[in-house]
Formats: C-alpha cells, sequence, structure tokens
C-alpha cells in the first residue's frame, strides 16, 4: 500500500499515465478478491464498507419496487442491514425478522414461511458476527430461488477464515470487508450476480461501472487485494491455526467456575468462542481486560458502548442478564498459544475480582 499513499497519486478515472497506473492497480485488486470469492472480477463493486454495501442493497431494492413491497431479514444481522430494513419499515416496506434458534443457527424453513408474494429481498448472514455461528444460506437461497426471491448474504465476518464461493452459496449478492481478514480499514466489495440490478448509494462520477460513483481508495483497495491473495493462499493453514487457538481457549475455560460457551455444538467460525460468565457483567469485564492487555467484546464492535443487551441473543432465547453477561472473544492469525495461556489467567483473576465485588445475589 505504500506506494499508494505517497509517490503514486494518479487518479484512477484520468486518461493520462499516472491515472492509468493506479486504474491498473484497482484491476488487478479486483481480480484477486473475486478469485476469493470464486467470481469473476466485472461481479465486484468495490465499496468502503459492508454497512455501505449492505445499505446499497437494501436501498435499491426498495426504490425499485412497487409499493407494498416486502423484505425478510434474520435476528443475527449486522445492524447495518437490520436497522436499515427497519428505516425502510417506517417508510412503509414490509418487513418480517425471523429469529434464529436456540444454537444460534436459522431455521431455513422459518424464512421460507415468511415469504410472501410481495417479497424482494431476503437477507441472512453467513456468520455471525457476535457469536461465529454458520448460518443454513444454501439452503435458504435454494428455497428462495424456487420461489423467485433473491438472496442478500452478508459473509464479512467469514472472509478469510473458511472458504467461499458465492456461486456455490446460491446467493444474488454478497458483501466481504478487507479487514476482518487482515486488510486494510475503509475497502469492502459487493458482489453481484450479473443479472442483479443495483441503483447506486452514491450519484456522482461514472466509477465502478456507475454503480458505486466516488473516486477510489486506491491505497485500501490495493491492500485489499493483497490481503485477498493471501488469505486464498494460506486459507487452510489459517483455519487450522485460528481453530486451534480456540479450541486451546475453550479447554482452559475449564478452570473457571459458572462459565458457558454459547452454541459450543453448532458449526462456527474457527476463530471465534462466546461465553456467558455468571455472576459478572460483561462490560465490566471487558474494561479489566482491556486494562489486563488483552482486546475482548461484549458483542459486535459496532455496538461497543452501550449497555444494552445484543438483540441477536435476545432472539436466540437467551435472558437479558445472560446477555449482559456475556463475551465475545476472537482469534487472529498474530496469536499464539502463549498468549492464549496468559489470557486465560488474566481472565480467571479477572473474574474472580468481579465475582468477590458483586452481591451474592447476581451469581
Amino acid at each position: 500500500m505504500l506506494p499508494w499513499l505517497g509517490e503514486r497519486w494518479g487518479n484512477p478515472s484520468s486518461i493520462h499515465g499516472y491515472g492509468q497506473e493506479a486504474r491498473e492497480a484497482i484491476e488487478e485488486a479486483r481480480a484477486r478478491v473475486a478469485a476469493l470469492l470464486g467470481g469473476r472480477p466485472e461481479e465486484i463493486v468495490f465499496v468502503a464498507s459492508g454497512t455501505e454495501a449492505n445499505n446499497a442493497m437494501l436501498r435499491s431494492v426498495a426504490r425499485r419496487s412497487p409499493a407494498g413491497a416486502h423484505l425478510v431479514v434474520t435476528a443475527l444481522e449486522h445492524p447495518s442491514i437490520r436497522m436499515t430494513a427497519g428505516d425502510l419499515g417506517a417508510l412503509g416496506v414490509g418487513v418480517d425478522v425471523v429469529a434464529p434458534r436456540r444454537s444460534g443457527v436459522l431455521d431455513p424453513e422459518a424464512v421460507v414461511d415468511a415469504l410472501r408474494p410481495e417479497t424482494r429481498l431476503v437477507c441472512l448472514m453467513l456468520a455471525s458476527n457476535e457469536i461465529g455461528t454458520l448460518q443454513p444460506v444454501v439452503e435458504v437461497a435454494e428455497r428462495c430461488r424456487e420461489a423467485g426471491v433473491p438472496v442478500h448474504c452478508d459473509a464479512v465476518q467469514a472472509a478469510g477464515k473458511i472458504r467461499l464461493d458465492a456461486g456455490e452459496l446460491g446467493v444474488d449478492s454478497l458483501v466481504i470487508g478487507a479487514h476482518k481478514f487482515h486488510g486494510p480499514l475503509g475497502a469492502a466489495a459487493l458482489w453481484m450476480r450479473p443479472e442483479v440490478e443495483l441503483q447506486p448509494l452514491l450519484l456522482g462520477g461514472g466509477q465502478e461501472r456507475r454503480r458505486r460513483a466516488s473516486t477510489e481508495n486506491v491505497a485500501a483497495i490495493v491492500g485489499f487485494g493483497q490481503a485477498a491473495l493471501d488469505a486464498a493462499n494460506e486459507l487452510e493453514a489459517r483455519r487450522a491455526h485460528l481453530q486451534s487457538l480456540r479450541d486451546r481457549f475453550e479447554a482452559g475455560l475449564a478452570a473457571i467456575d459458572d462459565v458457558r460457551v454459547h452454541c459450543r455444538e453448532s458449526p462456527r467460525l474457527p476463530n471465534t468462542s462466546h461465553l456467558a460468565v455468571a455472576g459478572v457483567e460483561g462490560e465490566a469485564l471487558t474494561i479489566r481486560l482491556d486494562l489486563a492487555g488483552f482486546a475482548v467484546s461484549t458483542g459486535s464492535a459496532c455496538a461497543s458502548g452501550t449497555v444494552e443487551p445484543s438483540a441477536a441473543l435476545l432472539a436466540m432465547g437467551l435472558s437479558a442478564e445472560e446477555a449482559l453477561s456475556s463475551l465475545r472473544v476472537s482469534f487472529g492469525m498474530t496469536n499464539t498459544e502463549a498468549e492464549v495461556d496468559r489470557f486465560l489467567a488474566a481472565l480467571r483473576d479477572e473474574v474472580a475480582a468481579l465475582r468477590r465485588l458483586a452481591p451474592s445475589v447476581l451469581r
């Protein structure tokens, strides 16, 4: 990325040599991202974030649809899906929200039951950004295809951790973000089947084949392309490393009383562990662990700073108390077994300290 942050400053929309050099770099990155998804370069639209891509898809459907349009989303979706659907609902679009089972996995039949003749889009993420559970996207997409309803898949959390093939998933559009697999912040991609119509969220120039106006962030896109190439080449090794760290961590939790791993028996991402610590408020535990040098979360990063229980956890059937005592622990490629062991020791100490401070009634 470094040359594109300084000496290579051409605008990729310009026809001079500097601009064409930038254009070539973007197209090389586009080919790499497409290869990671099992797609073609012309099916990729570069955007600034998964949130932007999700907004673009939902709002495009709403604008293109006649009055009485209907959307189906799941309670597990990222806020950029759930909140956009809620905003469209306030404008007259029908919205049904499908809850997952206690396992954290959606029942495909529940989605089918929510379909109506006027349903214009189903949104189903591939992997939960909070609990890491993998969703039955293939089954849902097949049933929706039979009903003539397109499916949009938020795969941001899954990219770089499990194999992705948009065609095999059977969805009509899919989004990934670079920073979830060691790429830069501020770069994401929307993959769409050629027949999918997209009314641009941003209007202005003709960038991205007139599907997303705005001068491209060349440095971030170049970094995105390199991250995609690395992820594609190292996917199995990455998956094995991440899962070994997660399994080591979850085995070590046996040394701490009253800790439960959510959805442990469900199919999950290899790097994510979500647990409830009885008698401990999750936000307080997160702060103490941060001071000890460990970065964890009480839910999705976009919801940090709030003290309300996670909507996704409540939809799974957890109580508000259990949801507020929950913690998400994610592992990355740079983490080591020694760090896992140090984290387990810190977690044991901080949980014990908080339980001593908490009233016994909370235990």
